[in-house]
């Protein structure tokens, strides 16, 4: 079984720390923003080389879409970056749509990385695909075969997110409240709580009563996260991504 190539995405003043584990770098220091046009936050690092991360929080719409695609390439260029994902998570935008699909061809041309979540997935040929990890029902392996047959394993990615997020029950909106890792340790000693692993979610649980109503509490630990991983090399993914603030270090080599 090949061996996932895991990147560590990470925010600007992380990047110098991540950067010292060895792994492949994503940068999460750029936006889509009104026009549209391009956004890099500040921070004590300057990005240099690995993967630029585009995100669209907070963008409102409208434009044309040549413009910020340029000013993408250039900064490729200036950062000497190896490719773009466009991790764009709100409801699709037309312009976005647009953009996407241009970037894609673009970065084919220059011989540069490319990826896409799922939503846009459509606007484009090229490039990876990124799957989130993070479910509340069904089943991971479901999920991921899915995807599968869709665009094929070898165009997938997988997205690692920590999640830890409190369910009250019924939920038929599936909308949980997102905890702190003091928060969900708190509330599990509270309930003096029985922690069980879902094998269908790749995630631990446990349930708790608050007054009248119940409680699911579902999250994850490097545990999970590894078993998630795996699931993904088994089918053929051959690509994740880990957010640094998300991980424990120290067990980052357990993963490989």
């Amino acid at each position: 079984m090949e061996k996932m190539e895991l990147i560590l995405a990470a925010k600007p003043g992380e990047i110098n720390a991540a950067g010292s584990w060895g792994r492949p770098l994503a940068h999460l220091a750029y936006r889509v923003g009104g026009g549209p046009h391009l956004f890099r936050a500040n921070g004590p690092a300057t990005p240099q080389r690995g993967l630029m991360v585009v995100d669209d929080t907070g963008f409102s719409g409208g434009g044309e879409p040549e413009g910020f695609c340029n000013e993408v390439l250039r900064e490729c260029a200036a950062r000497r970056f190896s490719g773009v994902v466009c991790r764009f998570l709100e409801r699709p935008a037309p312009t976005l749509v647009q953009a996407v699909g241009k970037l894609g061809e673009l970065c084919r041309g220059r011989g540069l990385e490319f990826y896409v979540t799922e939503g846009y997935a459509g606007a484009t040929g090229e490039g990876k695909v990124l799957i989130s990890t993070a479910l509340s029902g069904g089943s991971l392996r479901g999920r991921l075969e899915e995807a599968g047959e869709r665009y094929g394993f070898s165009r997938l990615a997988l997205w690692v997110e920590r999640r830890a997020e409190d369910f009250p029950l019924p939920s038929p909106g599936g909308a949980g409240s997102p905890l702190t890792g003091e928060e969900l340790e708190r509330r599990r000693e509270e309930h003096g709580a029985e922690v069980f692993f879902s094998g269908e979610l790749c995630a631990h649980y446990f349930t708790y009563m608050a007054g009248e109503r119940g409680h699911f509490v579902l999250f994850d630990d490097m545990g999970s996260i590894r078993r998630k991983l795996r699931l993904g090399e088994e089918l053929g993914i051959r690509t994740g991504f880990l957010t640094y603030e998300e991980v424990e270090m120290e067990k980052l080599r357990e993963l490989s």
